[in-house]
């Protein structure tokens, strides 16, 4: 097998362990993350001073010359399928698509192909550099199979690690348009009382828990206080619709990105999203609110109504700032001007 070898020399006031201190030095160029480097250090590809190291929790010293045996890019064990893209983005380093709902992102065991990925390996061709060491895009992030909107993926290994760093630090913007039961109101004396949650300036709502998989059903994510992992979200109201108030279309922004997030914090809070099988319950907006068609309408839609409407991140190799948006598709819009409300 075809392989490439990268030489470097570790810097000044090293990290305690190898492969901090190769994430730390290896040049930009070589394309290589922090979690392939450690995959290369277990597989004995790493020289230190010419001798091979596979500790990844060995130290090194500053001037000491590091070598690094690197497998050229093999093809994917995934099968490519020409399936329609809306590309908003596209150049050698990542693509943003807008994804539309009953899509999944990744293939599985229950969905081997029609998925995201293979529809990427199809449109990307020999464009895929070897994120891993495999000719594939990399995930960096999912949207929910039902959910729709914007996702962003690398096409580079350097792409791919720059990415993950800023979805880790938090620091890409990720706005959701979604429809809810009810209106969450600060003037609402129920919602201050569930705990986790809380207003800020604004009539913003915060809700502040921890979220793990739930106790019976491994499909769902359940709140928890005092186990799990930190999920904060916050939302705002856009629109109300009804007469008196039936539902929302609310605007939500994550601090974190944990599975579900959206979807079971607002169920937490009363909020649940019209069209939610999961968490969203089967509850029916009243006919005197927003009359037989607007019922029908909610009660017949098929999905969690979400849609990732906005992306904002730094692009990893050009340290470009960019930022894009994706209209509401074309059911949301129908469910929310038959509830009366306006088509955004």
């Amino acid at each position: 097998m075809a392989e490439r070898r990268v030489e470097f020399q570790i810097g000044q006031q090293p990290a305690a362990r190898l492969d901090k201190a190769l994430a730390q030095n290896v040049p930009p160029e070589a394309s290589l993350s922090r979690s392939r480097l450690g995959k290369l250090i277990a597989d004995g590809q790493v020289r230190v001073n010419g001798a091979v190291i596979s500790d990844p929790r060995a130290r090194v010293a500053e001037g000491d010359t590091i070598q690094i045996s690197v497998a050229e890019a093999e093809e994917s064990h995934m099968v490519g399928e020409d399936i329609p893209l809306d590309v908003v983005w596209e150049d050698d380093d990542l693509i943003v698509v807008n994804k539309p709902a009953g899509m999944v992102v990744h293939p599985a065991p229950g969905t081997p192909s029609g998925t995201l990925v293979n529809a990427l390996i199809h449109h990307c061709g020999e464009t895929l550099s070897g994120v891993g060491g495999e000719k594939r895009p990399g995930i960096v992030h999912r949207i929910d199979k039902d959910t729709s909107g914007l996702l962003v993926v690398a096409k580079s290994d350097a792409a791919h690690h720059g990415l993950a760093d800023q979805f880790a630090a938090h620091t890409v913007h990720r706005r959701y348009l979604a429809v809810c039961h009810g209106a969450p109101d600060a003037n609402d004396p129920r919602l201050r009382g569930i705990k986790g949650t809380s207003f800020e300036p604004g009539n913003i709502l915060k809700i502040q828990t921890h979220l793990a998989r739930h106790k019976t059903d491994r499909q769902k994510q359940a709140v928890l206080f005092g186990a799990g992992r930190h999920a904060v979200t916050r939302s705002r109201i856009v629109e109300t619709l009804g007469d008196p108030i039936a539902a929302a279309v609310i605007e939500c922004w994550l601090e974190t990105g944990r599975t579900h997030q959206i979807r079971v914090h607002l169920a937490h809070c009363g909020h649940g999203l019209i069209g939610d099988p999961v968490y969203g319950g089967r509850r029916k907006l009243a006919v005197k609110s927003v009359g037989e068609g607007g019922q029908a309408a909610a009660m017949a839609f098929a999905r969690q109504a979400l849609h990732a409407a906005t992306l904002g991140f730094v692009h990893p190799v050009t340290q470009d700032e960019l930022s894009f948006s994706a209209a509401l598709p074309a059911d949301m819009q129908s469910l929310i001007s038959a509830l009366g409300g306006s088509v955004l």
